[in-house]
């Protein structure tokens, strides 16, 4: 009986926060909340963009814990206004701002605001890419992209492709595909149902440049081959792909009874921007019978330029390409696509659920999940589409080819610069370089010079006054910038060399007083 009497109160009490929590959910009848409360958020962004005079605050992982940490989540605060100051201060304050001109580490770009409103169009409606009945023109519309995009590549009438989260992901189901179309070339040669999949593994490689990115050694493990599997070609002196080494490793592959599954060439390393010799590659592979890959995620980009174009020639005769619009095409995270020559390739990836994409269905519903290795997908297509029909190809191209005249034109201050040393001419938008003081370097001190570049790079970050980005060559520490923002200028640049000077005086000459102590 007690339990009785207390169940109206229950009941009604779950029933208001029912009504409570419903107020919050996107739909017809909350419309000026969600205008409200998305108003109030870019007003946010727009006052954080608006004070922003450098690209980091200099806050350390310790200081930052100490405020994140202190936050209940399980105690909701009382507004939606609390909650986004909150957001503010935890994250908006001390966020690193890519489109600050003092940024030029990663391949991290600044966005146009045509993606931006794709973003918030699609995140609202929250289409999932899956299947048509979840899609409906949205499908049509990244279709349509993908064929654009095959068309700019320059890969035939039967070209197709789908979007992903990013490169690593294209690159991974480029090489799925590419692992079970030899497979089946395999086990067609041999006796009915006498071969298995994990019969074979051990015997597949995967041929790429030493400078390639990470994701290539990745996706062999995570497709069972093991990163040995992954063969490392060597570079010429503009850090491209040999192409006499990478005949000689295929003939070697095949004398040993080992299959070449997968060439995987680069257009635009991540380090260097190098990219490999497509069109000498291509003829390799027709001749092995191993899968052509580019990875063009950085790359890509040159396929809207109207100055930087040819840059990518050969690519026409991939099997498939990476592409990052999220790169160099200016577009928020995620955006990028894997495009294949033969769409039937995209077979070799499609599996059937009831519930899903039926067999009985796939001829006739066109259901992206089915040249896909992810189920749920966002409408990510939406951001380029709409900075495509409003910027155009053209535009795009504009801001890639700003960048990269910006890289050649830092190359050459900084070859002239005797404190400095540079790997390589840029090929695209990043340098590779070190401060390296003519002073120390005559000592032959190369331990003490990793110690100024890295000790550099660290206090840059700690100051915020610019990032930039380190990485090695032959074993030694060096600084890289990637240039990705239009609106950066040669000043700017010298203006950040100046900072690194700086530092690098101020350390070498506590390391001096040190050694005399």
């Amino acid at each position: 009986m007690p339990k009785l009497l207390e169940e109206p109160t229950t009941n009604a009490a779950r029933a208001a926060a029912t009504r409570a929590a419903a107020n919050q959910l996107f739909n017809g009848q909350n419309l000026a909340r969600y205008e409200e409360e998305l108003g109030r958020g870019l007003s946010a962004v727009s006052k954080q963009v608006a004070g922003v005079d450098a690209p980091f605050t200099g806050i350390t992982p310790a200081e930052l814990r100490i405020e994140v940490a202190a936050v209940d989540l399980d105690q909701p605060l009382p507004t939606g206004a609390a909650a986004l100051a909150e957001v503010e201060r935890l994250y908006l304050r001390d966020a690193v701002y890519f489109h600050d001109v003092r940024y030029v580490a990663h391949l991290n770009c600044p966005v146009v605001i045509p993606a931006l409103v794709g973003e918030a169009l699609l995140t609202a409606v929250n289409s999932s890419m899956d299947t048509w009945d979840q899609s409906i023109g949205a499908t049509l519309m990244e279709r349509h992209l993908v064929d654009w995009t095959a068309g700019r590549l320059g890969l035939g009438p039967r070209a197709d492709g789908v979007f992903t989260s990013g490169g690593s992901q294209s690159n991974l189901q480029a090489l799925l595909v590419a692992r079970n179309r030899v497979f089946d070339q395999m086990r067609r040669e041999a006796l009915p149902n006498e071969l298995r999949l994990p019969d074979v593994l051990a015997r597949l490689r995967i041929f790429t440049s030493q400078v390639s990115h990470f994701s290539i050694r990745t996706a062999a493990s995570t497709l069972g081959l093991g990163f040995d599997a992954v063969v490392a070609v060597q570079t010429d002196a503009a850090k491209r792909m040999d192409v006499d080494a990478l005949a000689v490793a295929i003939a070697e592959c095949v004398e040993a009874g080992l299959v070449p599954m997968a060439v995987v060439a680069t257009a635009g390393t991540t380090d260097f921007g190098s990219i490999d010799p497509l069109s000498e590659i291509s003829g390799i592979c027709s001749a092995s019978g191993a899968w052509m890959h580019v990875d063009a995620a950085y790359g890509g980009g040159l396929l809207t330029s109207s100055r930087n174009r040819s840059r990518l020639n050969g690519i026409e005769h991939a099997d498939s390409v990476t592409v990052d619009y999220h790169k160099t095409f200016f577009q928020p995270v995620s955006s990028s696509a894997l495009i294949v020559r033969d769409g039937a390739m995209l077979g070799h990836v499609t599996h059937h659920a009831d519930y899903l994409n039926p067999r009985t269905a796939s001829m006739v519903v066109p259901n992206q999940v089915d040249k896909s290795i992810q189920t749920t997908r966002r409408f990510d297509a939406l951001k380029l589409w709409l900075t495509l029909r409003t910027m155009g190809a053209d535009g795009i191209g504009a801001l890639l080819d700003a960048v990269i005249d910006l890289a050649q034109r830092t190359y050459l201050v900084l070859d002239r610069d005797p404190d400095f040393e540079v790997v390589v001419a840029p090929a695209l938008s990043t340098l590779v370089f070190r401060y390296r003081p003519a002073a120390v370097a005559a000592d032959g001190r190369e331990d003490l010079i990793d110690k100024l570049n890295q000790h550099v790079r660290s206090a840059l970050f700690g100051s915020g006054e610019a990032v930039v980005a380190g990485t090695t060559v032959a074993g030694r520490h060096y600084l890289k910038f990637t240039l990705l923002n239009a609106e950066t200028t040669l000043a700017d640049l010298e203006h950040v060399l100046g900072l690194i000077r700086h530092h690098g005086t101020r350390f070498l000459v506590a390391e001096l007083e040190q050694a005399h102590v």
